[in-house]
Parts: C-alpha cells; structure tokens; sequence
C-alpha cells in the first residue's frame, strides 16, 4: 500500500466502507483482508489529494450512524412496553461493543483529524461557554452521542418508569420477570454515553434516573416508617430501619451506578430516622440507664451520619456516666477509703471506656464525654464546692500504700500495673499541684523511715509523672533521691573521720542530709525538743565532721522524722525494737526508773502536749509500758511492763507515725496555697516582661493557659496576684485604661 497522496473517488470508497460500517456496528463478521483494505480506505480519504475527504466522511458517517440508531428505536419499540427494557439492553450492548471495534477502524481520523482540532483540557474547564460549538467528537464519542439523542431523548422517560416499578416490584416480592443484567445495563447506559465527557459526565444519568429513583425512593421509605411506627417499639424500629438500609445499599449496588449509593442510604436515613428523632430519643435513657448494649448499637449506627444527632445519645451517655462514678465513691468510709476510690472509679472508667469501645465504635465524641464525666467525678467538691477536693490527696496515699513494705499479698507486677492504671485517675485531677504535695510528703516518710517496697518501682512511677506534667513537675522528686545517695557517702565518710579520730560514739549514728528546697520538710513543723544525753555526743561531733566539710551551711535536726532501735534487755528474753525518737526518749528515761509520772516526762524531754500524747499512747497500746488510769493525765503514772511478751524478737512500733495528722494536711494544703500565689505571679511577670503591654482579659486567658498543667487557677486568686505586683511596682495600668497594663522594666 502506498503512503502517497493520491486522488480518491469518494462515492466509491464510502460505498465500501459504509458495509463494513454496518457489519462492525452489528457485531457482523468482517475478514481481516476487509478489515485492512477498509482501514487503508479511511487512511487514503483523510490524506486525498488535492483535499482531505476527512470531514465528508465524518458527516457521512454520522448521518449513517443517525440513521442506524433511527431503526433500532423501531426495533426497540416494536414489541411494546413489557419487553422494552429487555430490547433496549440488547441493542445497547450489540451497539456499545460495536462503536469500541468501530472506533479502532477510524484510528488514523481520530489521531490526525479530530483529535488536532480538539481544544485543550484546560479550554474544556476553563474556556468560555461555546468552546465545544462545532467540535468534531471522535467516532466512539460520536456514536455515544448519536445514541443518546436518537435512542434515550425520545424513550428516557419510558424507560425509567418501568425501571421504577421493576424495582419497585424487586423490594417487596425480592424478584423481577426482568433480568438483572438487563436492568443494570439500561441504568449503565445512562452513564456510559458521557464517559467521554471532562465535566458534567453523570449529569444525563442524574437528572434523568436518580433523582427520580431517589424521589420515589424516598415515599416508599416514608411508607414503611409509618408502617412500623405503629409498633411504637424502638428497638424493633431501629431493627428493621437497619435491615432497610442494608437492603437498600445491596439493592443499590446491584442496580445503580456506585455514585448513588451514598444519596440512598441518606434519603432512607433522611425519611426513616432524621424525621422520627424524637421517637427514636424518647427511649434513650432508658437504653443507657440499662445499658442495653445491642439497642445503644442500632441506635448509635442509626444516628452518626446524621448532623448533630449524636448530641443528645452523648449527653445522656455522659450524665449516666457521671451518675455511676459519683455513686461509686460517695458513701465511702473507712480506713481503706483511698484504695477504694480509685479502684472504684478505675471500675467505673474501664467499663464505660470498654462500654463506647464495643458500642459506639470508639467515637471521639463518646471519649470525649467519658472523659468530661469523669473529670467532673474526680473533681467534685461535695457541699456545693464548699469542702475541698479530696481527690488528689486520696490518690497519692493510695500510691502510698502500694510503694509502701506493708503492702502484703501483691506482687510487684501487680504493683506496677495499679500504679499504671492511677495515672489515669491523676490525668484528670485539676489540682494536680495538691497530689504533688501529698505524694512528696509520703514518698519523703517512705525514704526517711525505709519503708520503700522497690526502688524501682518508686523511679517508674516518678517517669510516669513526669511524661504526664513534665520535668518540673517531677524535679524535687528526683532530688530526693540524689540526696539519700549523697547522704550513704557522707555516712561513710563520717564513720572513717570518727575511726581515724579513735572516737567511739556508743551508738550506731546514721543521718540523712536533706536539701531545704527538696524536701516537703519546712520551720514550721520543727518540734521543741530536749535531746536524750546518750545521743548529745553524736550529734556534736556529726555538727563539728559537717561544719567543717561545709562553710556556710545551717543544719536543721528535724527529730519528729528520726527513728531509733532499742535493746529491751530488762525482760525475760531480749528484745530489739524500733521506735521514732520521741518514744526512744521516753523509754530511756526508765533506765534509772521503774515508773515516772507525765508530767515529769514532758517537762524532762520539753514535748509539746501532742505530741507526747501521741507517742506515750502508742508504748501504752503496745504495752511496752502500762498507765494506772484510762487517760494519760498530767498526775497519770507510766511504769515499765515486766511482764511483756512478744512472738518477734524484732519488731517496729509504728502507730504513731502511720497516718498524716489533721495539722500535717492543712499544712500541706496551706503550703499549695502559698506556692500558687509565687507561681501565678512569676507567671504574670513573664507574660508582661514578654508582651510589655497587655490588656486584663489576655492576661487572665495567658495566665490560665500557662498554668492548666498543674492546677486550674481561679480568677479571683489571679486578680489578688495582679495587684500585688502592682504595689511592689513590677507592672502598672497604663494611663489611658485601667483595663490594660504595662510591664516596668
């Protein structure tokens, strides 16, 4: 075959190609000798000399394929309405494989004609209205064209209505006299002939299939609502509303294109769930007071696509939550009373966390209503926010008793997991400042008294704190284990200072050096106290080893916190028993006495009222000395027990410092009060040495913001801090507002 441009008889080419047309149209057989002559053909009247024949055969080959399709609409309608669905699809399919061979056979027009003519993609989005007017479309395009003007304009309407009914007569009797594949086809067709299309390629199926589909649609699912809410059962509703919609969504699927499946289960949630809302709600709280799990399901399903109609389902979910965490610690009593708080609320937070998990899928929304229930529980202050909040020293001791010897019965990787678990609980605490006291308070007793079950443990939980607040919040807590490191060298330091001096002490003498700043430990707890002569040399000579270590440092001897072992060597076996210091000076002042009167021992040993009642008791609770009268009165007799049996020859007695005293805890919350006031105002200070000026409002918002990860400050308290550095001339109000201030450098 030559490539040449040569002189071509139209009439006489077309007369050829026009058969073949028409058998690749109808899915005839075509030689593949035929085939490349026809081919050739199309190839030889593009490049005609002296002129392309090309746009005479593309007119030509429209109008055949105008009048191709102007026959199959007869054919499609000959045999009446009942079989038109099963005609159309069988001429659509003969037709639509056709047009692909078609379109292969008219390969070079579409390249080098049609196609160079074709404006851009850009000029088809972007370009003006008439930017397709007299474009030639390719010869697939074309064809699809041709149909949808000759075959869907004159019988869309037709056609749809009896898709309409067949799917209609397929929901309530689940079956068709219309094959399925015939009926998809049909619906296809309305999409495939503007594939070709850049923009608007579903509109024909859109405006002329779904929306109606999706009306009628929408009065049948109006129907079956009706229907069933006759029952006036919710749990039913929500049953077969879900089945509806799954049988819809799989109908849809089977039938029409997979941009529509979003708009059908939306209309059956519009018609069956959205507009029956308060039907649906008027049983909710009974679903979530029961805790109905299989009906909190159906009806947290029923509800997450539709805008805010979870709200209601949250807030009863919260409410109820709340309720139950509330109920859980609010008859607590007893000496167990922290070990029962947390691991109630624990209960509680575990089984509505595992509750949304299973039910509601996770949704954040539910989380987030968890966690509002439970900060409001664990922050609630009982008399209308009279009585503080207990929760965080409540939390801490039950850290206690876990870090504590005297936890029995559990092993560490039991420890470790409820330790695990409390951070939870401290997660929501908004005074977590107040936890910070009580728990440094406790682990100081646990370190000084040697009462710590793992050091490992202590550290874990300590890195646990510390990746909730951060390093601050945690940075005393690690002093405090510096210092119990630093004090063991000093010891042994001052064991080798007394061994080279020659100096013997009669006593066994360990001491903690512990910083001021670190340490929970202030003045104001440090008791009068006269020192028992059998310890005055200790002491000395430790002040003078220290003093002359260290210049310029003052040692403070905080005696409440020390703890002794004794040698009971008067009784029938010996005993060694330890005892906090102020009992040990009581007992050593029966080494030359059988019996003393207490007022005698109170003016000998300089105690205070309370505290030697507090430590005369617990030697008479343990009856290492008896009492001639029921009360410990000024003229009451103590007197040694002669008597006294033990099991151990080893034991503690501890009573008198087991329990934080009720002077100990408003202490520890006076000294939060304190240390938020120096916190808010270095924090203010900081705001305006950054911003220089600052309106009261922003300030307040900055302050707030910067303090959220300790405790939650109350305005009132800001204010107070605001004004004191304004009369110690740190800030001042600008002239021109009393609303805004201004930094003073």
């Amino acid at each position: 075959m030559s490539l040449k441009p040569r002189q071509v008889d139209f009439n006489a080419v077309w007369g050829s190609l026009q058969e073949t047309v028409k058998s690749v149209i109808t899915l005839g057989h075509v030689p593949r000798q035929i085939w490349s002559d026809r081919f050739s053909d199309v190839y030889s009247l593009c490049v005609a000399h002296p002129e392309s024949m090309a746009d005479r055969l593309y007119a030509e080959t429209k109008q055949y394929l105008i009048d191709h399709v102007a026959l199959l609409l007869i054919k499609v309608q000959e045999d009446g309405e009942d079989n038109l669905i099963k005609n159309y699809y069988h001429y659509w399919s003969q037709y639509s494989r056709g047009l692909f061979y078609l379109h292969l056979l008219y390969w070079y027009l579409n390249q080098q004609h049609i196609r160079m003519q074709k404006p851009s993609d850009a000029e088809m989005i972007y370009g003006s209205s008439d930017a397709n007017a007299g474009e030639q479309l390719e010869i697939k395009e074309l064809a699809l064209e041709v149909w949808k003007n000759g075959m869907i304009t004159p019988l869309g309407e037709k056609l749809v209505k009896l898709l309409l009914e067949t799917i209609d007569k397929d929901r309530s009797e689940h079956t068709t006299l219309i094959p399925i594949e015939a009926i998809q086809g049909t619906i296809t067709s309305f999409v495939e002939v503007q594939r070709f299309k850049i923009k608007g390629k579903l509109k024909l199926y859109q405006d002329l299939f779904e929306e109606p589909f999706l009306d009628a649609s929408g009065e049948h699912f109006k129907r079956d609502a009706a229907r069933l809410l006759e029952e006036r059962d919710v749990s039913l509703y929500m049953e077969k509303v879900i089945t509806k919609v799954d049988e819809e969504l799989a109908r849809a699927r089977k039938f029409l294109h997979a941009s529509s499946l979003t708009k059908v289960s939306q209309r059956c949630e519009q018609h069956m769930v959205a507009e029956h809302l308060d039907f649906l709600y008027s049983e909710c709280m009974n679903m979530v007071q029961g805790e109905r799990k299989r009906d909190l399901s159906n009806m947290y399903s029923l509800l997450k696509s539709l805008p805010n109609a979870l709200n209601i389902l949250v807030d009863t979910v919260l409410d109820h939550s709340k309720c139950q965490g509330l109920e859980s610690i609010g008859t607590l009593q007893g000496d167990n009373i922290h070990v029962n708080f947390v691991e109630n609320l624990l209960e509680v937070y575990q089984k509505y966390r595992q509750q949304i998990q299973e039910v509601f899928s996770g949704d954040q929304n539910f989380m987030g209503a968890l966690d509002k229930a439970c900060s409001s529980v664990i922050n609630h202050r009982p008399n209308k926010g009279k009585t503080p909040c207990r929760s965080p020293e409540l939390l801490a001791k039950y850290c206690d008793t876990l870090l504590k010897k005297s936890s029995k019965g559990i092993s560490e990787a039991e420890v470790d997991e409820k330790l695990r678990k409390s951070i939870t609980i401290f997660k929501y605490i908004d005074d977590k400042d107040v936890f910070q006291k009580f728990y440094a308070r406790m682990l100081a007793k646990r370190l000084i008294h040697q009462q710590t079950q793992s050091m490992d443990a202590e550290e874990a939980m300590i890195n646990r704190l510390k990746q909730a607040c951060g390093y601050e919040f945690t940075s005393k807590l690690h002093r405090m284990f510096t210092d119990m490191s630093v004090s063991a060298d000093l010891n042994n330091k001052f064991n080798a200072f007394l061994k080279d001096d020659s100096i013997d002490l009669g006593v066994n003498f360990c001491i903690y050096i512990l910083q001021a700043g670190a340490w929970p430990f202030g003045q104001a707890i440090v008791t009068p106290f006269s020192l028992p002569q059998q310890l005055v040399k200790s002491v000395q000579m430790f002040e003078t080893f220290y003093y002359n270590r260290f210049n310029g440092r003052k040692l403070t001897w905080l005696h409440h916190l020390c703890q002794a072992e004794l040698r009971l060597g008067y009784l029938k076996k010996p005993y060694v028993v330890t005892v906090q210091t102020f009992q040990m000076a009581i007992l050593l002042l029966f080494e030359t006495a059988d019996s003393l009167v207490c007022k005698e021992i109170r003016e000998t040993l300089l105690l205070n009222a309370d505290q030697f009642q507090r430590h005369a008791i617990s030697l008479v609770d343990s009856k290492l000395l008896l009492c001639d009268s029921e009360e410990l009165t000024p003229e009451a007799v103590l007197r040694l027990n002669m008597e006294y049996t033990n099991k151990r020859t080893r034991f503690r007695i501890t009573a008198a410092i087991q329990r934080e005293s009720p002077q100990e805890v408003e202490h520890t919350i006076n000294s939060v009060e304190e240390d938020r006031k120096l916190y808010l105002q270095a924090a203010i200070v900081r705001i305006m040495k950054s911003r220089k000026v600052l309106k009261h409002n922003a300030l307040i918002q900055e302050v707030c913001a910067q303090s959220k990860v300790s405790f939650a400050p109350s305005i009132p308290m800001i204010k107070k801090c605001i004004e004191a550095l304004i009369d110690r001339h740190y800030m001042e109000r600008t002239q021109h507002s009393s609303e805004e201030y201004s930094y003073i450098a």
